[in-house]
């Protein structure tokens, strides 16, 4: 809401009534993770969609509460531990110096965060010891508790996810299909990609133990060992998940994401334009290239 309101000059009355209209709609629940159901990935697109409809309330006169953040039922009072002074005080006290923005993630595969410091165990024991679906006997990893639920159980139809979706919230298959193929891209979570059964005998082999010295949430901790059928047990621990400030993914490795997944509906020649307009940007080049290689073709003025 606030962005969209921003885009269409708001003034303060109405961004005030952009933002008790969109406080007033609800967020997502996580049940997804039942059956693999697409609610998910709606989520994000959803709140985008309630911010710009509110700010366009708002611009046609509906009105909102003005105490949305603070009120007697607004959103801290409802969802974020009542009125806490010194909490909201401390909020406020990083408004417009703390971006958020500059502490984001990007994720190296497709499927659950919390995952996928445990890929990366895996893609490096496989790596490092050139790994044969066929010479591992047993995959320890070991867990938080708070994971468990939905990573984890139940343990049967983890490892034998029903569907694609499934698959990207059953660390079995997650950790699996890395040792087998040594990547997980989109390609690897298709409906028919899942049924691959090397991968799937393999995540059979997958178990998991609790871990009470992984302070989860505050850590997302990978924690891999692979039990060999010579005997051998090799291991491998990651501490946090790549792609943030503290252990950012490297340029290639973020043009190559964006390539696979932006080849799904531009061209490769469209794909690089991308690319090259947003590199541009930090030079101070204006949003028209930029806007005009993500523009359909045929609907270009």
């Amino acid at each position: 809401a606030a962005a969209a309101a921003k885009l269409q000059k708001l003034p303060e009355d109405q961004l005030v009534h952009a933002f008790g209209i969109c406080g007033s709609q609800a967020g997502g629940i996580i049940e997804y993770l039942a059956d693999g159901s697409w609610t998910k990935r709606l989520h994000p697109g959803w709140a985008a969609h309630a911010g710009v409809t509110a700010t366009l309330l708002a611009r046609a006169g509906f009105t909102g509460p003005e105490t949305v953040f603070d009120g007697a039922h607004g959103l801290y009072a409802a969802f974020a531990g009542g009125h806490d002074g010194a909490r909201l005080q401390e909020l406020l006290e990083s408004l417009g110096r703390t971006w958020e923005l500059e502490q984001l993630t990007f994720k190296p595969y497709p499927c659950g965060s919390i995952a996928q410091p445990y890929m990366d165990c895996a893609l490096r024991l496989r790596q490092q010891h050139r790994l044969r679906s066929e010479e591992i006997a047993t995959i320890r990893c070991r867990t938080a508790a708070g994971p468990v639920p939905r990573l984890w159980e139940p343990l049967a139809a983890k490892h034998a996810p029903p569907n694609g979706y499934a698959a990207k919230f059953s660390l079995p298959y997650l950790v699996a299909v890395i040792l087998v193929k040594g990547k997980a891209g989109l390609a690897e979570f298709t409906d028919e990609a899942i049924h691959d059964e090397e991968v799937l005998r393999l995540a059979k082999r997958v178990t998991y133990e609790l871990d009470g010295t992984i302070d989860y949430p505050r850590q997302f901790v990978g924690d891999v060992e692979i039990a060999l059928a010579d005997g051998r047990v090799v291991r491998e621990r990651e501490y946090r998940p790549r792609g943030g400030p503290d252990a950012p993914l490297t340029r290639g490795e973020l043009e190559a994401k964006f390539r696979g997944n932006a080849a799904l509906a531009l061209s490769s020649d469209r794909v690089e334009g991308v690319i090259r307009s947003v590199y541009r940007l930090s030079a101070g080049e204006p949003l028209a290239d930029l806007l005009a290689s993500l523009t359909p073709e045929g609907t270009r003025s």
